[in-house]
């Protein structure tokens, strides 16, 4: 029986406590924290959770709860510090998207899991979804064939209230906007799907949000080979209508799930009706897919559970947190500087270090011009922004609907 804890309980905690509570002949909850006075009593009480202890200092909960793995779910500057504490200590480690604000502080989340002989895992929920396995499925198939051109739309509305909440539209405590903390679902399935692009373009922009001085809308273009994928990260599209399109050498399908094949006629032209073969056995692979035993925060919670008890690897790890981060990072670079920028990023790459892009990144809303020109970051300091947020803090969110048309 493995023994969890909770650090932060805002509204994203309570999809890891539903999880835990899903699995209770493998773990039981036994402490829950957060540094706001009375929340992690309170947050208990609501789930009965008669067991766990309530602690106001996560660093006290680490060294008296004997955990075997705790999760995460603070604000995103507060996941590296809580993350090393707690490999440190002995505790596997389960952390909320994204893995942290830089790639030097995932690294050090690496390093710390390395030496402690602990697990560091990365939530992507939506890898445990039984129509983006699907997508994911026919892909690996091959039965597309190269692949032309995916585009994907990570398309969220906010308004202006839910940038109220104090860490919210903030480079230093969110560590950046939509691109960080909304696309990054799909970030994690486009990596999920076709690896690591060679390079990435892109722009970013503040269309909406005069109380947030992060973005509220970005575009970047990766290259894959001969191929390209596009990535729409927004809070301004009404509808949240989200999209995932895979256009391959035979056939294109997509999620909201819809397949399309065409045919040439003798004129090169599209065949009238297509290429039924193709979208038939592309069909009948997708109707084959066994559906997952569990789902979302549940589905990646159990697979991490069953593989600390078994030995084994589970099915997202640190590496992939990271890759997530690396591909926000460029985008950001991209947008910031003006250029195209190559992958992997180096560590001597100004955007690698923890507070460079706080310092470098534009301030848009209020801070713009009547141009629509964004104030300009101070200059890059060598060490991190100071005034971090307190570790332990809740992350106050509602957990985010699934990408892709959910």
């Amino acid at each position: 029986m493995l023994r969890i804890g909770i650090i932060g309980t805002g509204g994203i905690a309570q999809a890891h406590i539903r999880a835990y509570l899903a699995f209770g002949q493998l773990c039981e909850i036994v402490a829950v924290a957060d540094v706001v006075p009375g929340k992690a009593a309170e947050r208990a009480a609501e789930f009965t959770l008669e067991a766990a202890t309530a602690f106001e200092d996560p660093a006290r909960m680490l060294a008296q709860a004997d955990l075997d793995l705790v999760s995460i779910a603070t604000p995103p500057s507060t996941h590296a510090p809580l993350a090393i504490a707690a490999l440190d200590a002995g505790v596997h480690v389960l952390v909320e998207k994204p893995m942290a604000p830089s790639l030097e502080e995932c690294d050090a989340m690496i390093a710390a899991q390395e030496r402690s002989g602990r697990r560091l895992c990365v939530v992507a929920q939506n890898r445990f979804r039984d129509d983006l396995a699907t997508l994911k499925e026919v892909v690996d198939s091959g039965l597309l064939g190269s692949i032309s051109h995916v585009r994907v739309d990570s398309a969220w509305w906010r308004g202006l209230s839910y940038y109220d909440l104090w860490w919210r539209g903030t480079w230093e405590k969110e560590g950046g906007g939509c691109t960080l903390n909304h696309a990054i679902h799909h970030i994690d399935l486009l990596l999920w799907l076709l690896g690591r692009p060679q390079e990435i373009t892109a722009m970013l922009a503040n269309a909406q949000h005069d109380n947030s001085e992060v973005e509220d809308l970005s575009v970047a273009v990766l290259r894959y080979g001969r191929g390209l994928a596009q990535l729409t990260s927004s809070v301004v599209h009404h509808g949240q209508e989200q999209e995932i399109v895979v256009q391959g050498e035979h056939a294109r399908i997509s999620q909201p799930w819809k397949v399309l094949a065409e045919t040439s006629a003798p004129s090169g032209f599209p065949e009238p009706g297509g290429d039924a073969a193709v979208r038939r056995r592309i069909e009948e692979l997708a109707a084959a897919h066994v559906p997952l035993a569990h789902t979302g925060h549940e589905g990646q919670i159990g697979d991490l559970l069953e593989a600390l008890l078994e030995g084994r690897a589970p099915r997202v790890d640190a590496a992939d947190g990271r890759s997530a981060v690396e591909i926000v990072t460029a985008i950001y670079a991209a947008g910031i500087e003006k250029q195209v920028v190559d992958l992997p990023l180096a560590a001597s790459d100004p955007y690698y270090r923890a507070g460079q892009l706080v310092a470098r990144a534009p301030r848009y809303g209020a801070a713009q011009t009547a141009s629509g020109q964004a104030a300009p970051g101070e200059n890059a300091p060598d060490q991190p922004a100071a005034g971090q947020t307190a570790p332990g803090q809740a992350a106050e969110q509602a957990p985010d609907p699934a990408p892709a048309g959910a």
